[in-house]
């Protein structure tokens, strides 16, 4: 029962995060449209531009103020909550997923670490890595952006590189994630909302505002915006063992993130021009080159393969793999087979060979936390088994 109900809760805290998400996100990617697209050749007084655009049957005309109108609206909406519920929620499932039992996804499989030091590292980090870039904002380098920027880049890439040194793949992927989202969060709590607070106050009071506190937000709102396409991609990699599995992940997982930054650059920018269109084709080039690069080896040779090779192999699951991956697991860590994914019969081992292949023998990243020591001989003898065809007899 206790396994089910942290299934449950496990669904919860994913779909809520997800949601809240795609509210954040979607409300980012909006405005960037918005203000890319406003009309700007002749606008009213007072305004920077305007846009037309219809949608679900209605007509709609925005105005962007070049500071503010002449006297505040009653009611002005606030995008924040998007922000703080994203956060919440994935610090929530942070925990259900990976502190609730670290030993399971967080900690690499033969490490020594102590789940309690694990689960300190994993959230030291988060506030460590905000204080780390607060103060590189507010530093000299925050007046030059593009320097920041790349100094910025150079630590996350160090930070996916450390935690792949302590955590499973799995968890260094989601924890620099949550690295950038609770820097992203900060930015908008510490930064963001209190500059635009002060704006409107000021001109409540009709005092001139002060132009360093929006400048100061808008330097962090950029660094969401480029920030966006990478959490994108963590928050999907647990899908993926052959990136977060590779020997070279943290290095895959820089590679995508300056490709996917390259493309969020485009879009940012190529309503006033085009001459970034060609990170397209270079993202679309450069993932296939990290496809193949990130190619598993051909599994080494069995020494001696016995008359009927899946005899062995079933021994292999059945005592590697079937406490979770059956119809009534037997692990307390399960109520059902993890991802419907089941090895009770022969038929249903061969169907998911090239499966069994990706993550017990390419990537390794099953059994989980390798809890019940598959050793490299019986990884090597499955993928024997399955490059010969995956025979039942």
């Amino acid at each position: 029962m206790e396994a089910h109900l942290i299934e449950w809760l496990n669904l919860v805290v994913r779909w809520s995060h997800m949601i809240f998400g795609i509210a954040w996100i979607g409300a980012s990617f909006y405005f960037v449209w918005l203000e890319n697209h406003l009309d700007r050749s002749n606008p009213r007084e007072g305004l920077s531009g305007d846009l037309w655009a219809i949608h679900g049957g209605g007509i709609y005309h925005l105005e962007k103020y070049k500071l503010a109108p002449p006297q505040m609206p009653q009611t002005l909406h606030w995008f924040k909550w998007e922000a703080y519920c994203t956060w919440l929620s994935g610090v929530a499932l942070l925990g259900v997923v990976f502190y609730l039992n670290p030993t399971l996804y967080l900690i690499a499989p033969g490490s020594s670490l102590a789940p309690a030091a694990a689960i300190a590292i994993g959230l030291g980090s988060l506030l460590l890595g905000w204080l780390v870039y607060d103060q590189l904002c507010d530093s000299p380098l925050g007046r030059k952006p593009l320097l920041l920027g790349i100094v910025l880049f150079v630590l996350l890439v160090a930070a996916a590189w450390g935690y792949s040194q302590v955590f499973s793949g799995r968890g260094a992927y989601l924890h620099v994630g949550a690295l950038i989202g609770t820097i992203m969060v900060g930015n908008v709590f510490r930064t963001i909302m209190p500059a635009q607070r002060a704006l409107v106050a000021a001109i409540e009071a009709g005092r001139e505002p002060d132009p360093a506190l929006p400048a100061k937000g808008l330097l962090r709102s950029r660094h969401n915006n480029y920030f966006t396409l990478p959490v994108l991609f963590i928050m999907i990699s647990n899908h993926f063992p052959s990136t977060y599995g590779s020997a070279w992940n943290w290095l895959l997982l820089a590679a995508i993130a300056a490709l996917s930054i390259g493309v969020r650059h485009y879009f940012n920018t190529r309503h006033h021009s085009q001459k970034f269109a060609w990170t397209l084709p270079a993202a679309a080039v450069g993932m296939l080159c990290l496809a193949f690069v990130s190619a598993p080896k051909p599994s080494a040779p069995v020494a001696a393969a016995p008359a009927n090779p899946f005899i062995a192999v079933q021994a292999i699951v059945t005592q590697r793999c079937l406490s979770c991956h059956s119809a009534k697991p037997t692990s307390p860590m399960f109520s059902t087979a993890p991802a419907g994914v089941m090895f009770d019969t022969p038929q249903q081992i061969q169907q998911l060979a090239a499966r069994i292949k990706a993550q017990a023998v390419d990537t390794q990243v099953m059994p989980l936390g390798n809890m019940t020591q598959m050793t490299q001989a019986e990884r090597d003898q499955l993928g024997a088994w399955i490059s010969a065809g995956a025979h039942l007899d």
